[in-house]
Parts: structure tokens; C-alpha cells; sequence
């Protein structure tokens, strides 16, 4: 059984959800895309997503019109296995394709690629051997940030991996739900003291590159809420 945090794209508010592996993942439509698939090597017993990513899915799978096997999908900060800033940690992207023909991989990515459906579709230069795609919101904290600038009031996937971060750090922000609220500012704030950083409690371009050099790879910790 897995918890799944979905951020509402529609009314910008958090929802929750507890689906067995095998059930299809909320908001997806006819079964196409499991929790063990979307989970893909995740360990967490957390993962979290938005709503416009799985209707986007949804609408990718009928523009294709057959099943899309899923690589990877969900990851946490502290899992690894990605780069810095990937959207995989704000539950946004796919890696899909791996086990089909280069013929078909073509296929799917010109689908995915005309679709409109997604923020990022990356060259296949850059993947020969799958494809990958994703949703992504909010303004680009820099050049070099993908996640959007988070201060007090944000809410959404992205606001997951600064408290979970936060949290693996040892930085509590009294639960892992999406809200930007009090606790999670102060926690902010606390960390930016320690490390050196602008203590303004908002989580920018380097709050963020050090949030996730911090905790990219390294594991669960004691204080890791899963």
C-alpha cells in the first residue's frame, strides 16, 4: 500500500490518496499506468505527483494508442539516481521506451514530442535508448534551478522535496504535506543560519542547489519522514 500526495493543478490544494501497488494511479485513466509502475524503483513508501502530469499521461497513452512501458518514473531526493534539479523527485517525469524497438522509441518520442502535452520532451540524442518527458510549473528559481522559487503560502510537489530535504536534514517541518506554512519556513530559515546562507526563509536558487547537494544519494536517515 502506498500513500500517494497528488498537488490539484485545478484548485492549488493537496490530495491524498491509498492505492495497492496493482491499482491504477489516481486521476489515470483506464488502468494504464499503475502505482507499481509510476513507483518504478522507489523504495519510499511516499511518492507524489500532480494532476496535470497524470492527465497528460493519459492523454499521451490514447495519442499513441497502445501501452507505454515504463522505466522510471518517481524518485526521492535522498534515492538518487537522477540529476540535481530532475523533475522525477517532483513526481513530473518518465522515462518510457527502454524495451521497445528503436523503430517504436521513434514513434513514441515524435508523439510525445507533437503532443503539446509536455514542458520538456529531451532530445533523443541525449537518450538513444529511451524517452523522456515532463511537466513542469512555476518559474525557474535560475539558469541553472529548474524548481520555482518557494516561500510561505507555496503549495505543490516542489514544496514536497524542500521538506522532505528539510527533513532528512534533520531541519523538521512537522509533516510531509506540500504546504509551505510556518514550520516549514522556520525550518528554512534555521538551515540557511547553519550553513551560511541569506536567512530570509525563502527557498531560491541557493537554498535550493544546497538543499539538493545536501541530499542527493545519501540515503534515508533517522529523521526522513516516510
Amino acid at each position: 500500500m502506498a500513500k500517494i500526495i497528488v498537488y490539484n493543478n485545478n484548485t492549488r490544494k493537496m490530495e491524498t490518496y491509498n492505492r495497492d501497488e496493482n491499482e491504477a494511479m489516481p486521476y489515470n485513466s483506464n488502468q494504464t499506468l499503475k502505482v507499481k509502475e509510476f513507483r518504478g524503483s522507489s523504495n519510499s513508501n511516499i511518492i507524489w505527483t500532480s494532476k496535470k502530469t497524470m492527465e497528460s499521461w493519459n492523454s499521451q497513452r490514447s495519442r499513441y494508442g497502445k501501452p507505454i512501458p515504463v522505466g522510471f518514473a518517481f524518485k526521492r531526493s535522498w534515492e538518487g539516481g537522477h540529476s540535481t534539479f530532475s523533475q522525477h523527485f517532483a513526481g513530473q517525469a518518465f522515462d518510457v521506451g527502454q524495451y521497445l524497438s528503436s523503430t517504436e522509441r521513434d514513434v513514441l518520442y515524435r508523439s510525445a514530442k507533437n503532443s503539446g502535452l509536455w514542458s520538456y520532451v529531451e532530445p533523443q540524442n541525449l537518450t538513444p535508448t529511451w524517452v523522456h518527458f515532463d511537466i513542469r510549473y512555476g518559474t525557474a528559481s535560475c539558469s541553472t534551478v529548474t524548481y520555482p522559487q518557494l516561500s510561505y503560502g507555496s503549495v505543490g510537489t516542489y514544496v514536497l522535496i524542500a521538506q522532505d530535504n528539510l527533513n532528512t536534514l534533520g531541519y523538521g517541518t512537522g509533516g510531509l504535506d506540500g504546504i509551505f506554512g510556518s514550520i516549514t519556513q522556520s525550518s528554512t530559515k534555521e538551515y540557511q543560519r547553519r550553513v551560511g546562507l541569506k536567512v530570509d526563509g525563502i527557498i531560491g536558487c541557493n537554498t535550493w542547489k544546497s538543499l539538493q547537494e545536501s541530499v542527493l544519494g545519501t540515503g534515508k536517515t533517522s529523521t526522513t519522514i516516510d
